[in-house]
């Protein structure tokens, strides 16, 4: 039982992922939160219950694995060059 004043939201709430974190493990790729349900890095979890629980709607997670590029003097994620204006492709070795 949540002990937060204002309390966490239960597991099964539409907003569960607002509840503190209570344990950490980053090495891992995990955390749980107040209300039980375990967080993944991927965006996913596991209810208290063991049902999965999806992305987070808005979550960021790539489509693509992304690339280094080196445009003279400078080393830019190919993913992050196009909205800099630098063409695709350009700067490879």
């Amino acid at each position: 039982m949540c002990k937060h004043q204002p309390p966490c939201p239960d597991p099964l709430a539409p907003d569960r992922m607002a509840a503190r974190v209570e344990v950490s493990h980053p090495e891992q790729g995990w955390s749980m939160l107040c209300n039980g349900v375990v967080l993944f890095d991927d965006a996913g979890g596991l209810l208290p219950d063991g049902r999965e629980v999806g992305p987070r709607q808005g979550a960021s997670i790539p489509r693509q694995r992304a690339r280094a590029v080196y445009v003279p003097s400078v080393w830019v994620l190919a993913a992050g060059a196009r909205s800099l204006g630098i063409p695709h492709g350009a700067g490879n070795l």
